[in-house]
């Protein structure tokens, strides 16, 4: 037994439709970090360090 196409003759194949996003978590910074002005991070192997500036900025180093 062989299969048909369904296309036609010489049409690229279509991608599987996306799945719809989800909004992302959201977090209080405050939740975060506990009164602390830095946290940190593992990520893939590495640290990374979350930091409150003077101007109450956040800055994310690695």
């Amino acid at each position: 037994m062989t299969r048909h196409s369904l296309r036609p003759s010489g049409e690229a194949p279509t991608k599987p439709a996306r799945k719809i996003a989800e909004e992302p978590r959201t977090l209080d910074s405050e939740t975060l970090f506990k009164g602390e002005r830095e946290l940190r991070i593992m990520h893939g192997g590495a640290c990374y360090r979350l930091t409150i500036t003077r101007l109450n900025k956040l800055i994310l180093t690695k």
